[in-house]
């Protein structure tokens, strides 16, 4: 039997790690949602990756626990992020259940640019008419005949950012 070989770790690779590490930052809010400085738990060097229209994606935890993970559109007020879906989806069905998310989005020109925030769904605003929906079509460039076929199962995520990490 041939015994087994362990590659060798290389150091630049351990020192390339430990760059990007301590590069990483991380932010909380105090309890009435600013942070520590008094500002938005959103760092303003990361803000615009959500004023532009990315696909970030949310995550929940499922019935066993398991995350649940889905690219989304998404609005950014400067105080909370808000999200479209419908009662009858999964990701809803989950922040009924535990209202904690964590979301995430990179910056297609700068790859390893990125921004995680973490929070807690504080309301589930009916939107039957899918007005929000339409909001999003028109910021994300879909174009479509309204309303949208689910309008009447429309709801709005409306989630208070508390943590965030980014790079």
């Amino acid at each position: 039997m041939a015994p087994s070989i362990r590659p060798a770790i290389k150091p630049l690779r351990i020192i390339n790690a430990l760059i990007t590490f301590s590069t990483m930052t991380t932010k909380t809010s105090s309890d009435n949602g600013a942070s520590s400085t008094g500002d938005s738990v959103i760092p303003a060097s990361h803000a615009d990756l959500l004023t532009r229209p990315l696909f970030v994606h949310l995550a929940t935890k499922g019935p066993n626990g398991t995350p649940h993970v889905n690219p989304v559109w998404q609005e950014w007020d400067g105080e909370y992020l808000r999200f479209t879906t419908t009662t009858t989806r999964r990701k809803c069905k989950n922040v009924m259940a535990d209202p904690k998310v964590s979301v995430s989005v990179n910056d297609p020109d700068q790859p390893y640019r990125y921004l995680e925030v973490r929070g807690t769904v504080e309301r589930v605003e009916p939107d039957p008419t899918g007005a929000f929906f339409d909001v999003l079509a028109k910021r994300y460039g879909l174009e479509y005949e309204a309303p949208v076929g689910d309008a009447e199962h429309r709801v709005i995520l409306v989630v208070r950012p508390e943590r965030t990490t980014s790079q």
